[in-house]
């Protein structure tokens, strides 16, 4: 029976098998792909919403101001109780009293302190400098003590009250404070240019010690009482979810518990981590959502191409499905045979695919933890691919068998409908809904604002590109079917190697322009997916660079600026000062043309004009040398009230801290001491961390403001993280329909070994050189391709230039969203086609060398 001898019998055309193989390869590994992006771009977004969270603040938080000293305890004692029930460890609790103004310290009066105890903070999360956190007692942050000599083993006093013995003394923490610390910033950091230079935090060594204080004092009030949980940050949504179930569950327990106390207001329950929560579902979803239009378009390519594959084994297996029917095989008998034959294939191949999606996730998609149930979905969508592929693989050939060994012939109306279907316009069709989707990609970043955690979704506005691409790919389609149709016209018998590639493109017609098509679609949609997803990751850099302008930016006293104060020096090498004035329409910078290049980050400037132009800010002339930054042609050359007007040396487009705002950049030395005291704004930009700033400024008693900023946290990057996630699996579905185009034109130069075999040994024969013989076949091939890779790559990237300012999450920031270098990816995708290209002309030289013409005519 040939139902059992199939599977042996498909050996017979390992290439089909392989391309059979191959094709439900990667139909299952997109459909799986697309399942298995989404989940981790939720668990990426949890993941960055983990780094931007305090690291008590995934679980619940207990905090209040004012609590009564007596009902502190019991606030306390229900929350330790009841939190192991709902699996949180111990809390970590804080407390903090009022200032204690006019504690007394070698009978000094003038001193503001809070004491304060926090679990686990000694030892561990605090560095002593002197003394020891052994002993109970009390332990004093340095700048105090250093700036008014006191010494571990002094006893201070509260008006008349005796307090515990400082044992120790700690470095205070910086500001901001450590990560630990973070939920703590605004009661246990000091300060200094908000706060008087003598306030402090005393930390008690125990909580004993801290009780004994409170005690003796007679606190009435905490001014903070906080406790919250260190757990495990999350790293899918499904454990984010968890938690935070278990956390509202301890809060409803805590608030039963203290109300049936009569305490029920006694302590606030928050979670912080909720809205954290939420964001990442809309991350998820907002992926999902819009990459669902492209894993249903890679999932309808891939049916297309076990499409392909069915026609191909039904032409080389005709002769045998012939004869199977004349002898009372039906149409679904010969379908089960093709599955018999090519059926193992395929699922070997489909579950490779869904392994490989599984295994390469790291590659291709987001760096996030798959969410529960993720790879069971991508199973699901990874069997139902094959059942359709099978399903498909059948009835195609039932259908044909049916058509032509049972019909007879085929009717002419159905002759007029397959014609209609060939000449109706498609391209017309996808390029009204590309139409749409610009209509809709137009209004897509108009939504973009400050504090807009995620941009807007329009699944339509994100098949766009893939739609101009496609029909742009039938357009060319369709005038190569014309071209090949009067292509018998051509009389170029003087080259032959070029008349015989345009006699062989023309009697392949439909694979031509099928290879034509996915070709073009899969290049020009790989340009477009790389090229949107990179220039929001670019820009993400770029617009941080000029916000910030440099690593990090930290405002500070005006005495810095005017070169009291010096900078200290383990930050000299990296750092400058910038001056700022603002109010007559244009944005004034004062820099320091010598150190200004060294700290700042200068994004898409050319930095070789920028630094020629800031060497010209000391020239002479009337008025103030300026760079003029913006493009406002009929902006008044205003500097500020009492100077000079701006004299301008040059312009730039957009600057460091102006952004494409209208403004001018001036030097220091053009300003006298009584101008720079006037300025009002001074910052240090440096190429230091943030730490290491705020620590060196400190160091030489410089307070900083509250006004810091750092390229890593100046921007919400999820909403540009979102979008090149989202366009990294159309670029992975360019990948994957390139691969498509490769097999197809292995598959139309397969389907057509015979032929090209016998015409090839005959013109060798009749005197045609192998090397003539082989340039035929590279100009065929080569066409192909070549037309492929033009028209692909020219499409994608002219759509990603149309696309990428639309798609960018902050528009509010410049510079917009730009395209980044198509170079090399033009170049990478140009040389794979050469190589295509040599592999199949390779192939069809083999199947002439080791042709046997006279069976080949036999036959």
């Amino acid at each position: 029976m040939p139902w059992r001898a199939a599977p042996r019998a498909a050996l017979s055309s390992p290439l089909t098998l392989i391309i059979a193989a191959v094709t439900a390869l990667l139909a299952c590994f997109l459909g799986t792909a697309a399942i298995l992006q989404a989940s981790a771009s939720g668990g990426a977004a949890v993941d960055y919403q983990s780094g931007l969270a305090c690291p008590d603040y995934y679980g619940p938080v207990f905090s209040k101001d004012n609590v009564p000293a007596e009902v502190a305890p019991q606030v306390i004692d229900s929350v330790r109780r009841n939190a192991p029930a709902h699996g949180f460890t111990a809390p970590v609790t804080s407390r903090y009293t009022p200032f204690l103004v006019g504690t007394e310290f070698n009978g000094d009066p003038n001193y503001k302190v809070t004491i304060a105890h926090r679990d686990q903070a000694v030892p561990g999360h605090l560095d002593l400098a002197d003394g020891t956190a052994a002993a109970g007692g009390l332990l004093l942050g340095t700048v105090v003590s250093k700036a008014e000599g006191i010494k571990s083993g002094v006893t201070p006093a509260f008006r008349g009250t005796t307090l515990p013995p400082v044992t120790g003394l700690y470095r205070d923490l910086s500001d901001p404070a450590p990560r630990w610390w973070c939920s703590q910033q605004r009661n246990a950091v000091v300060s200094r240019l908000a706060n008087d230079p003598l306030d402090s935090v005393m930390f008690a060594t125990d909580g004993k010690t801290f009780d004994d204080a409170i005690r003796a004092l007679g606190v009435p009030k905490f001014a903070t009482l906080h406790m919250s949980f260190y757990e495990a940050p999350p790293k899918t949504i499904s454990e984010a979810e968890d938690l935070l179930e278990r956390s509202k569950a301890l809060i409803a327990d805590v608030k039963a518990d203290l109300g049936a106390r009569g305490l029920g207001d006694a302590i606030i329950g928050s979670l912080p981590f909720e809205r954290s929560v939420e964001i990442s579902n809309q991350a998820e979803s907002n992926v999902l959502i819009s990459i669902l239009p492209l894993a249903a378009i890679s999932i309808l390519v891939g049916c297309a191409g076990i499409g392909t594959v069915a026609l191909q084994w039904y032409q080389r297996r005709h002769p045998q499905l012939r004869l199977l029917s004349a002898r009372g095989s039906g149409p679904g008998a010969l379908g089960l045979l093709a599955v018999a034959e090519l059926g193992l294939p395929i699922v070997v191949g489909g579950a490779a695919g869904a392994v490989l999606a599984r295994l390469l996730l790291g590659v291709y998609g987001p760096p996030g933890e798959l969410g529960d149930g993720a790879l069971l979905a991508g199973s699901l969508v990874a069997a139902a691919i094959l059942l359709v592929s099978l399903g498909l693989l059948a009835g195609v050939i039932a259908f044909r068998t049916h058509r032509e060994f049972e019909l007879g012939r085929v009717r002419s109306g159905r002759r007029k409908g397959m014609k209609l279907l060939t000449i109706f316009p498609w391209e017309l069709v996808t390029a009204g809904v590309a139409l749409l989707g610009w209509t809709r990609l137009v209004d897509y970043g108009k939504g973009s604002r400050l504090g807009n955690p995620l941009p807007q979704v329009d699944p339509l506005a994100l098949t766009y590109p893939v739609f101009v691409v496609l029909t742009v790919g039938l357009l060319a389609a369709r005038l190569a079917w014309l071209a090949l149709l009067a292509s018998h016209r051509a009389r170029l018998w003087s080259r032959p190697a070029l008349q015989l590639a345009i006699r062989r493109l023309a009697s392949a017609r439909a694979p031509v322009t099928g290879v034509l098509v996915i070709g073009t679609l899969a290049i020009g949609t790989l340009a477009t997916g790389i090229g949107i997803a990179r220039g929001q990751e670019e820009a993400l850099r770029t617009k941080s660079a000029i916000f910030v302008g440099a690593e990090t930016r930290v405002d500070t006293e005006s005495v810095v600026g005017t070169g009291k104060v010096a900078l200290p020096t383990g930050i000299t090498g990296n750092t400058t000062i910038v001056g700022e004035l603002t109010g007559t329409g244009n944005v004034v910078l004062v820099v320091d043309p010598q150190t200004f290049r060294r700290a700042a980050t200068l994004g898409p400037l050319d930095g070789a004009e920028v630094d020629r132009l800031l060497g010209n800010l000391s020239s002479a002339g009337t008025g103030i040398p300026a760079i003029r930054v913006g493009t406002d042609a009929n902006q008044k050359p205003v500097l500020a009230a009492g100077l000079p007007e701006a004299r301008t040396i040059g312009e730039l487009p957009m600057f460091p801290i102006i952004g494409t705002k209208a403004g001018y950049v001036i030097s220091r030395e053009s300003l006298s001491a009584a101008q720079l005291r006037a300025v009002p704004k001074w910052s240090v930009l440096s190429g230091s961390s943030m730490t290491q700033v705020t620590e060196a400024l400190a160091s030489v008693g410089v307070a900083t403001a509250v006004n810091r900023v750092t390229r890593d946290s100046a921007l919400d990057a999820l909403p540009f993280y979102v979008v090149s996630w989202t366009f990294s699996f159309m670029a992975l579905l360019g990948a994957v329909l390139g691969v498509v185009a490769v097999l197809s034109l292995l598959v139309a130069v397969e389907v057509r070994r015979r032929q090209n075999a016998l015409a090839g040994a005959l013109v060798l024969r009749m005197g045609m050189r192998p090397r003539a013989l082989l340039a035929s076949h590279l100009m065929e091939l080569g066409t192909l391709s070549g037309l492929a890779v033009v028209i692909g790559v020219v499409c994608g990237i002219s759509v990603a230039g149309l696309s990428v300012p639309r798609f960018d999450p902050a528009t509010f920031l410049a510079p917009r969203s730009a395209l980044p270098n198509p170079t090399p990816l033009a170049l990478t995708v140009l040389a794979v086609g050469v190589l295509v290209v040599a592999l199949a002309g390779w192939i069809a030289m083999r199947s002439v060398r080791t042709a046997r013409t006279a069976e080949l005519i036999r036959a």
